[in-house]
């Protein structure tokens, strides 16, 4: 697909040229990070608070831009603004492989604020530019910040390597700077490399992370009833609501995975927009 889009003649279109201009001249802010709600990425990226302090109204994001998302858009505008924005940046960058801009890009959560682009990205549909863009800033930030975690489930779910490894690009026993690293390099690889690669290597390591959750869950269940039970029943019963919680976890992660499964092969067509 083009990833070069055609602005209409429009107040709205302002929306695309914001996020592009964060790649091009956007500036790293004194905006605290925050992260409290993953909205439509689905719950299988656990909420994080990541700090705060954020000013209402972003740094990078145009004034009209700001005013109109926390005044409430018209969904078809919103939804236009979505598809342009996200295909503004990505061919901003493909454009512009300078490292500098490559960072802007990368951390766009943390400089310009996740309330902004969840605004723009969150509600677009999983098989959408917006939408795949969207949960892959999401996954950065929840491994990132659950690195210490997405550490050993990686090893619980992958304790010998497999090809989801290599897809991935995970060594067998990862830590939790590993995680880090992995984090950067697929979201990264979307913008500088091959996309559908970035998405299928996102795929590959949500998909033994939620295998991970189901191993854990599973253990936590026979931990409980091992020689006929643990002391009281009550015990037992926070023992399977712990695990249950993590099967619902495991099962929304595997939804992601799907979705980027789908995306891929969406973009090897032409046809995620």
């Amino acid at each position: 697909m083009s990833t070069r889009p055609a602005f209409p003649d429009s107040s709205n279109s302002s929306a695309a040229a914001a996020a592009a201009h964060a790649a091009h001249n956007g500036t790293a802010g004194s905006l605290g990070p925050g992260f409290g709600s993953l909205r439509a990425a689905g719950a299988a990226f656990g909420p994080a608070r990541m700090g705060s302090g954020r000013p209402a109204r972003p740094a990078q994001l145009d004034p009209a831009v700001a005013d109109g998302l926390a005044g409430g858009l018209d969904p078809q505008a919103l939804s236009e603004m979505s598809h342009l924005s996200a295909a503004a940046l990505l061919d901003r960058v493909r454009h512009n492989e300078d490292p500098e801009v490559v960072h802007r890009v990368l951390t766009l959560v943390e400089t310009v604020g996740v309330d902004e682009i969840a605004e723009l990205w969150s509600d677009a549909e999983p098989d959408s530019l917006p939408g795949v863009l969207w949960r892959l800033y999401m996954l950065r930030t929840w491994m990132r910040t659950n690195r210490d975690s997405i550490a050993h489930l990686w090893r619980v779910g992958e304790p010998v390597a497999t090809t989801a490894s290599a897809i991935a690009g995970v060594d067998q026993a990862p830590a939790e700077d590993d995680i880090v690293r992995l984090a950067d390099s697929i979201l990264s690889g979307a913008f500088v490399g091959d996309f559908a690669v970035a998405l299928e290597r996102a795929a590959a390591f949500t998909d033994v992370v939620a295998l991970g959750l189901r191993v854990e869950a599973r253990r936590m269940v026979e931990r409980a009833t091992a020689n006929g039970g643990i002391a009281s029943p009550a015990d037992e019963k926070t023992a399977r609501t712990k695990a249950a919680r993590l099967m619902h976890t495991s099962a929304s992660l595997l939804s992601t995975t799907k979705d980027f499964q789908h995306g891929a092969n969406l973009w090897r067509r032409g046809r995620l927009e």
